[in-house]
């Protein structure tokens, strides 16, 4: 598996913490796509070949209760592979743990896969294969 490059880092935030709006003004950052999901409202604000992915949490889900237990904070940072089906079987015979057994849609017409951070010292990895443009 080869890692092509830092796709995004994801920050996630309470609603009150306006963490996209922030970014915008102090680093010049444009908000270029915002999608809704369960209980979160995604925001990307490219830099260079990546971004920054802000997770606001908007009700009840995943980030509502990340945010809860640790505040605003780092969720996750994201590598682009070319295959994330070929990433997940040889991370899994190499004894990884993952939370996604089979990569699954993500925003942008991407597949995605997440390794459980039990096997990366905490630290929430995506792993994630862009569509030929």
């Amino acid at each position: 598996m080869e890692l092509r490059r830092i796709h995004h880092v994801a920050f996630a935030h309470e609603s009150a913490n306006e963490a996209h709006a922030i970014l915008s003004s102090v680093l010049g950052l444009e908000i270029t796509a915002t999608e809704a999901g369960a209980g979160l409202l995604e925001r990307i604000l490219p830099v260079g070949d990546g971004s920054v992915q802000t997770l606001e949490a908007v009700g009840p889900g995943i980030i509502e209760r990340f945010t809860s237990r640790r505040g605003d904070a780092l969720h996750h940072i994201a590598f682009e592979v070319d295959d994330v089906t070929d990433a997940v079987r040889e991370l899994h015979d190499r004894g990884v743990e993952m939370i996604d057994s089979e990569p699954r849609p993500g925003g942008d017409g991407t597949l995605v896969a997440f390794i459980n951070p039990s096997s990366t010292a905490g630290l929430l990895i995506e792993l994630v294969q862009v569509p030929p443009r």
